[in-house]
């Protein structure tokens, strides 16, 4: 059965870190329908004025962030002692488990195009060892579509492997269609699927998505993928949705009350980096 949209949502434009212009696409108020991504933003600008402040040092717990650089480039730093910088096509994978500070710098490039995405940790894994790894060209296979391609960010595609995090599975997909172009992906009847708009407008099954926009599908195992009448790149999101309750404040995500005033608590006392169990 072919999947259709069950939910739609057009981001808007915002600022978030040192004023870094952004549009906020998915957040609090979608995550159960959305369930297991939390939060998508996407960078979209020709102008380093929008973007170079960054994201200075602050911490997270809980979750896993995934930043996806089609165009231009971003630095990480974390408490780790890491330090790394992608681009053009390049990929982060930020597993924030116990507890990790970081910072994001985007230097000025000729264009900054891609998005960054929160995975909630299922509750099992909330305080798992933090780690980080890049996902760097060399990793990524690009597979040759009729009148387009498919490049394997993450997960799996028709028995091809890409990198596969250490907790909740993702296929992620950046899948580039020539005008009027189509595919029709394969998807397992278990998992929860999205799509992501990032340039030009596409059908999703057959209803027209804007550019920029989100979408939730129903169950089903195939989703039709079409250009409008202009080149579309669009990102292609599966996992496992996890129906656990998601307890949010600022950078943190636990599952109750308690656990995310402990995280604060661990944050005013200087404990935050050191609340960690092992794999």
């Amino acid at each position: 059965m072919e999947r259709t949209i069950e939910h739609k949502v057009t981001g808007f434009r915002t600022q978030d870190g040192a004023g870094v212009n952004l549009v906020r696409v998915l957040g609090n108020k979608t995550v159960d329908a959305f369930d297991p991504i939390l939060m998508l933003d996407s960078f979209d600008s020709k102008n380093p004025d929008d973007y170079t402040a960054g994201f200075p040092l602050h911490p997270h717990r809980g979750i896993e962030t995934i930043s996806y650089v089609y165009h231009g480039y971003m630095t990480h730093k974390d408490s780790l002692g890491n330090e790394d910088t992608i681009g053009d096509g390049e990929v982060q994978w930020m597993t924030a488990g116990s507890g990790i500070l970081h910072e994001e710098k985007l230097p000025a490039a000729e264009r900054l195009l891609g998005v960054q995405l929160w995975l909630n940790l299922p509750a099992k894994d909330k305080m798992v060892v933090p780690a980080y790894h890049s996902i760097k060209t060399t990793e990524i296979e690009e597979i040759e579509l009729e009148n387009g391609k498919l490049r394997l960010l993450a997960g799996e595609y028709e028995g091809r492997k890409g990198y596969a995090g250490r907790h909740l599975p993702l296929d992620y997909y950046d899948i580039h269609l020539n005008a009027h172009a189509s595919v029709v992906v394969k998807t397992d009847t278990t998992r929860s699927v999205m799509v992501f708009t990032l340039l030009g407008d596409a059908y999703i099954g057959d209803e027209l998505v804007k550019e920029k926009t989100a979408v939730k599908l129903t169950m089903g195992d195939c989703v039709k993928i079409k250009a409008s009448d202009k080149q579309a790149q669009v990102l292609f999101m599966s996992s496992y949705a996890l129906s656990e309750p998601i307890v949010w404040g600022g950078p943190i995500v636990m599952n109750t009350r308690e656990e995310l005033n402990k995280a604060f608590d661990d944050l005013e006392r200087g404990t935050f980096l050191h609340s960690k169990i092992a794999y």
